[in-house]
């Protein structure tokens, strides 16, 4: 098929390109970008007015298949994602049974093959079963298909076996993801330790139950030289331990979540939504400038969503007992539109690298740019649409949505995945 993307503004940073131009995809691949291009057959895409960037990929998703289909699945999951403007996710391996094998790793890549339009890249497991107690096949799943390795939900608790895990980690030269959670001291916590934990009633998880697992892994890191990946990072402290860390040069990554950038604790009241409570908890007004500040000035690399779906009555229940966890994939974009693009704390280009550029560095995934002959792996965003986040508005078979009834700004309109539609005219294409 080919195709003629028409008057866009084209972004991308790692090929020096901010510009409004034409681009020709054809079998899938960039075969030219300039200005007046024609194509004497196939389809013209006007993008006048839009911004067109390298397709974004979310390094950390929960899929939830195998297990919990209810929540949602591999094709579901990859709808939700194309809405979201996303042309590739990666699945996080805490399911039922959790990914800890090749032929778990296996199962992921045959069923995304078969049902995602957009690319499904999976994440095993540090240790079998997530428990911390013995190493999960590393070896078998990085064969099959696994990017990266994660205990993501839990964290591997014992200092030793994180070390051991790393070791095997820079063996096969793949990054560890490391959910950064002491849980002796997160204990029952399920909102952060303070004024707000004390107003409501509720347990409280102090910022040092993820600062402490922060510093221990970057010292494991510069010990062992494995690439670290720090998830969901939502303290003032870490982001200082990040920044410190990279000052001496290690070799570590970071990721911040759209619901840690916008929210803080006091968006949790006594109507004790439970849409609200997410593994780290949400940190104080302090944390949430901190965690900006640093995605700003490049401590923090990513953006990612922890999308993590929850059906209906598992979330209907009670604060203390409800999951942790908030959908992300198809507000993530708008979110970062309207508060970091548009007040102009970011600029398109940043967006990119934020979104779409270093979380395939973070994991070592094939680049995506716009030069001739690249994969057509492309988002196309209309900056000035108008969102507003209802239940009727995912593709996700959840909608715990921690921003329902928000009003945002700016969307993907269309996402091409290897010169495939996954998202046309704003609307799922369906395989």
């Amino acid at each position: 098929m080919a195709l003629l993307l028409k008057g866009g503004r084209m972004v991308d940073p790692q090929t020096g390109l901010d510009a409004v131009l034409d681009m020709v995809i054809r079998d899938g691949r960039i075969v030219e970008i300039g200005e007046d291009l024609e194509i004497p057959k196939g389809t013209v895409i006007e993008c006048a007015e839009k911004i067109v960037v390298p397709g974004l990929v979310d390094i950390h998703t929960h899929l939830r298949e195998p297990g919990r289909e209810d929540k949602e699945t591999i094709e579901s999951g990859a709808k939700a994602a194309a809405h979201g403007g996303y042309t590739a996710v990666c699945a996080m391996p805490n399911t039922d049974p959790i990914s800890e094998t090749g032929s778990h790793i296996r199962f992921i890549v045959e069923r995304a093959a078969e049902r995602a339009i957009v690319r499904v890249h999976p994440i095993g497991a540090c240790t079998a079963g997530q428990s911390g107690s013995a190493l999960a096949e590393i070896g078998d799943m990085v064969l099959a298909g696994a990017v990266a390795i994660s205990d993501d939900g839990r964290g591997v608790q014992n200092a030793g076996m994180m070390r051991l895990v790393m070791d095997y980690a820079k063996q096969f030269g793949i990054t560890v993801i490391s959910h950064c959670e002491d849980e002796s001291l997160a204990a029952k916590g399920v909102v952060n330790e303070g004024v707000v934990s004390t107003r409501l009633g509720l347990a409280g998880w102090p910022s040092a139950a993820e600062e402490i697992v922060v510093a221990r892994d970057i010292a494991l890191a510069e010990l062992t030289g494995c690439r670290l990946h720090l998830a969901h990072l939502s303290t003032a402290g870490s982001v200082e331990l990040v920044r410190a860390a990279k000052a001496r040069g290690t070799a570590i990554t970071a990721e911040v979540t759209p619901h840690h950038l916008f929210l803080d604790e006091d968006a949790i009241t006594r109507s004790y939504d439970t849409n609200l409570k997410m593994n780290p908890p949400l940190r104080t007004a302090a944390d949430r400038e901190a965690l900006v500040a640093g995605l700003m000035d490049g401590t923090i690399d990513c953006i990612a969503t922890d999308h993590a779906p929850h059906a209906p009555h598992d979330k209907a229940l009670e604060f203390e007992l409800a999951p942790f966890g908030t959908t992300g994939l198809e507000t993530a974009l708008s979110l970062v539109i309207t508060h970091l693009i548009e007040p102009g704390h970011l600029d398109w280009s940043a967006l990119v690298c934020t979104m779409a550029v270093a979380p395939r560095e973070a994991l070592g995934l094939a680049p995506v740019r716009f030069e001739k002959g690249a994969v057509a792996d492309i988002t196309i965003i209309d900056p000035e649409a108008r969102v507003e986040v209802t239940r009727e508005f995912f593709e996700s078979k959840s909608s715990n949505s921690a921003f329902l009834g928000g009003k945002l700004l700016g969307k993907a309109t269309d996402v091409l995945v290897e010169g495939q539609f996954a998202l046309r005219n704003g609307k799922v294409v369906g395989r």
